[in-house]
């Protein structure tokens, strides 16, 4: 069973061009489904089915795992199978039957303007650090791209006259965003100062770290939790955040979903459907606190 578990890791990773860190996750839900049947002696991928699976989900509860990571589990699993299936290892998909448990709905954290223009403006502009800082805040707000596309963004890829980043995302699948001019200010500035005095070798990358070295994720989350603590903000937030701002602003300013879901790169319109459900708990607090006919009084107080 190991054998086919390393072919499908390999195989997400080159055919289908899988980040680092999507790979790791795979690899690390597999590697718990292994010990699993390894603790109950099952070598032979063809001895895996359905009521196998159930005590599996049932170990999975009893060693509390969240709701949240036993689906990602479960995904996990039924792409295993599905790529067992195609490799004529197996005959039948013994994942069929089995269902995710049901998530309790959060609605995803954003910034209020407010809060986005003090973070903004944070970064010291006149260093090349504070340059690049400056920049990746920029990018993952202006365009909503997520961290694993703005680390892998290459000179190339940006057309300043059309206004346009060519980016891959998730699947290999490429798309264009676009930017405005608060972006080709600070970008302008970078390319002509900052960059050129970080980068230590040649490279088409466009973000670099102090080495001049490509940045990587964690060197990205590392930087805005750094800017939070410089900013001394009362709250943390994660570079996903910029990404639920961005879609959150922009179907609060009147943007069309289908929009929406070719920004950010959505398969499905139902994953872009979520940001509907902030925008509408937010109206309907704006609502509850400015108009008359939603205020009641009691004691001389307004309640809401």
């Amino acid at each position: 069973m190991k054998n086919e578990i390393l072919n499908f890791v390999n195989y997400l990773k080159n055919i289908r061009k899988y980040s680092l860190n999507t790979t790791e996750s795979y690899n690390k839900d597999l590697e718990i489904f292994f010990l699993f049947c390894e603790s109950l002696k099952v070598n032979d991928i063809k001895q895996i089915d359905y009521q196998f699976l159930r005590k599996y989900l049932s170990y999975l509860y009893k060693c509390n795992y969240s709701k949240k990571s036993i689906s990602r589990n479960l995904s996990t699993l039924r792409s295993f199978f599905k790529y067992l299936i195609s490799e004529n290892k197996i005959n039948t998909n013994p994942m069929l039957l089995i269902s995710n448990p049901k998530l309790d709905k959060k609605l995803p954290k954003f910034l209020y303007y407010e809060e986005l223009e003090q973070i903004l403006n944070i970064p010291d502009k006149s260093t090349p650090l504070g340059q690049r800082d400056s920049l990746i805040l920029e990018l993952l707000y202006s365009t909503g791209i997520r961290v694993s596309e703005l680390i892998n963004i290459k000179i190339k890829d940006i057309n300043i006259n059309n206004r346009t980043i060519k980016i891959l995302g998730k699947g290999n699948k490429e798309r264009y965003v676009l930017f405005g001019s608060y972006l080709i200010e600070i970008l302008n500035l970078y390319l002509k100062d900052g960059r050129i005095k970080l980068q230590k070798k040649e490279t088409d990358y466009l973000i670099l770290n102090h080495l001049g070295n490509k940045i990587t994720d964690r060197g990205v989350r590392e930087i805005i939790n750094k800017i939070i603590k410089k900013g001394e903000l009362d709250f943390n937030i994660s570079p996903h955040v910029f990404r639920h701002t961005f879609a959150t602003h922009m179907l609060e300013n009147g943007a069309e979903l289908r929009c929406v879901q070719e920004l950010l790169g959505h398969e499905n319109l139902s994953t872009t459907e979520i940001y509907t459900h902030v925008t509408n708990e937010r109206l309907r607090s704006v609502y509850l606190s400015t108009h008359p006919r939603a205020k009641e009084w009691k004691n001389g107080k307004i309640i809401f």
